[in-house]
């Protein structure tokens, strides 16, 4: 649930900066987390009164006493860019004398077809679905929980991403094994909807501005979540009662057992069903361009490391010697 800007806060402020800009409401609370940490960090100092030096110390910190990943210092680091640069208008040489955590040159763990036929044998009904689907279109965790009704076309066997990482949208493909199933989810949260409606409820929260500009377009039945959450819950600013996706949690656990009771040995996520999906369609001779934008990559050296993946030595290269024989 979001909270309210209160303007005459500096995090007010910063809250109602990141709205402005359309962060996402998770990205807003990560960054009010760094910023809250900065300032404590500091003894409560003001930002203003404070420079590159205390940022420095701060980030470096992290690195050397906490020990934190690279993702999560860049992380901290992105908030208080932000900060000086969109709330206070102050510019700072950032990186100068700053320790930065080691990025580990980790390869993505990807499961053969069989490991995930054996994964996906443990799991059932909406947890079963978002899964499969994870693999079937390679969507990540959140994408695939955020998924709206009007977001699926079956009679194209597409599926729309609205607002994914670094808030692009892109179209992937529906596995034609899920259509019938998918179908079946659409009728349920159909009827889950409109029994809401009859209740008094049905609302969902609209992205940006919509629900100012379109006020009753967070009942209609296109902008419902695909996949919603058990519970409705009274929204304290609208007064409406609406219901939330599935948290992303929940299918987070049932993989993780689902893992175990398959007697996988591999370090295996949710988000390996994207990185299984990337490697089968190299394997199966793809262009890397064509899955570059199935993945929705802004670069695509970022797709080009499931070539280092791939069951196959040398890259997949036949050594000329081999061609002797």
């Amino acid at each position: 649930m979001t909270h309210p800007p209160d303007k005459a806060t500096l995090l007010g402020v910063v809250r109602a900066r990141l709205r402005a800009k359309h962060y996402s409401p998770r990205t807003e609370e990560a960054y009010v987390g760094w910023i809250r940490r900065f300032v404590r960090f500091h003894e409560r100092r003001h930002p203003r009164t404070m420079g590159e030096a205390e940022v420095v110390a701060f980030l470096s910190s992290l690195a050397v006493d906490r020990g934190v990943a690279a993702s999560t210092q860049n992380q901290a680091l992105s908030a208080l860019v932000f900060l000086y640069a969109e709330v206070l208008a102050v510019e700072l040489d950032w990186l100068r004398g700053l320790v930065r955590a080691k990025r580990p040159g980790r390869l993505p763990v990807v499961l053969t077809q069989n490991e995930v036929r054996r994964l996906l044998a443990q799991l059932e009904g909406v947890v079963w679905l978002m899964a499969s689907l994870m693999y079937g279109a390679g969507l990540r965790l959140l994408e695939c929980a955020e998924l709206r009704m009007k977001d699926v076309d079956l009679a194209q066997r597409e599926v729309r991403v609205r607002d994914g990482k670094g808030l692009k949208d892109r179209v992937t493909v529906i596995p034609v094994r899920l259509v019938e199933p998918l179908g079946a989810r659409l009728a349920a949260t159909r009827r889950l909807h409109e029994a809401a409606v009859a209740a008094g409820g049905g609302w969902v929260a609209l992205p940006d501005a919509l629900g100012r500009k379109y006020p009753n377009a967070g009942r209609e039945i296109g902008w419902q979540w695909l996949f919603p959450a058990t519970r409705t819950y009274l929204d304290r600013e609208t007064g409406q009662r609406r219901r939330h996706h599935l948290h992303e949690s929940v299918l987070q656990k049932a993989v993780r057992l689902a893992v175990q009771r398959a007697g996988l040995t591999k370090n295996a996520s949710g988000h390996t069903f994207r990185h299984s999906f990337a490697t089968y369609l190299l394997e199966a001779g793809y262009d890397i361009r064509t899955i570059q934008e199935l993945l929705g990559h802004s670069d695509v050296s970022t797709t080009m490391i499931y070539t280092h993946v791939l069951n196959k030595g040398g890259r997949g290269v036949r050594s000329p010697f081999d061609a002797l024989a």
